[in-house]
C-alpha cells in the first residue's frame, strides 16, 4: 500500500508545474479527490484514480500538485474556506464572529471526507505535515491573533498559555468526528467558543503546580 502511494506521489514530480494551466479544471479535479476520499479513504486514493474520476490525465494533476497529499489538502481547503480572523473590538465579539463564519456544513458527505482523511493522519507523515502546514497552522495562527489582540486590550491575562487555548478547538473537532462521525456545525462551534474558549482565555492564569 505505502509503496504504491509513494510511487504515485513521485513518479512525475513537480517539474512541469510552471506551465500555463487551465484553472477551470481545478474545481473538477478537487471535487474528484474529495469524492474518492469520502468513498474509499486516503490510503486507497491514488492520483490515477483521481485522474480517471475527473477524466483528466495524471500529468494534468502533477502540473498542479506534487502528490496526493497536496491535492487532498488543497481540496479540503477549498471545502472549508479561508480562515476567519475577525476584529470586532472585543474577544467575545471576535469568537462569535468566528462561530458565525464557520462553514456550517454538517452533511454526510463532509463527514465522510473528513473520516476518510483522519484515519490516515495517524500513520502518514507526509500527509500530516501538509495538513498541519496548509490547514491547521493558518487557522491556529488566526485564532492566536484574535487572542493576542484581546491580551493587548487587557481581556486576556498576559501569562495565559495561548498555544493551549488555540489548540482546544481543533482537538474538540477531531474528537467529535471520531466519536460521533459528525462534522461540527455552527451551533457546536458557537458553544465551544462561548463555553470553553472564552472562559478559559479570560480566566486568571495560574502557575502549574510543582511536585
Amino acid at each position: 500500500m505505502h509503496a504504491v502511494a509513494r510511487q504515485d506521489q513521485t513518479e512525475e514530480g513537480c517539474t512541469s508545474r510552471g506551465r500555463p494551466m487551465d484553472a477551470t479544471r481545478d474545481a473538477a479535479l478537487r471535487q474528484a479527490a474529495l469524492e474518492l476520499l469520502a468513498e474509499i479513504g486516503y490510503d486507497r486514493l491514488t492520483m490515477d484514480s483521481v485522474a480517471a474520476r475527473a477524466r483528466a490525465s495524471k500529468a494534468t494533476l502533477y502540473r498542479r500538485w506534487c502528490g496526493k497529499a497536496e491535492l487532498v489538502v488543497d481540496a479540503l481547503g477549498g471545502l472549508k474556506g479561508a480562515p476567519c480572523v475577525p476584529d470586532t473590538g472585543s474577544l467575545q465579539g471576535d469568537l462569535e464572529a468566528v462561530a458565525a463564519g464557520s462553514t456550517g456544513v454538517d452533511d454526510r458527505f463532509h463527514a465522510q471526507v473528513m473520516l476518510g482523511l483522519i484515519t490516515a493522519l495517524a500513520h502518514d507523515g507526509e500527509l500530516r505535515e501538509v495538513f498541519r502546514a496548509r490547514l491547521i497552522e493558518p487557522r491556529m495562527a488566526g485564532m492566536r491573533q484574535v487572542l493576542e489582540r484581546a491580551a493587548a486590550r487587557g481581556e486576556v491575562d498576559g501569562e495565559r498559555d495561548l498555544d493551549l487555548v488555540v489548540s482546544l478547538f481543533p482537538a474538540l473537532v477531531f474528537h467529535r468526528l471520531l466519536t460521533t462521525g459528525e462534522v461540527p456545525d455552527r451551533e457546536f462551534t458557537a458553544r465551544v467558543m462561548h463555553d470553553v474558549i472564552l472562559p478559559l482565555a479570560t480566566a486568571p492564569a495560574t502557575a502549574p503546580a510543582h511536585r
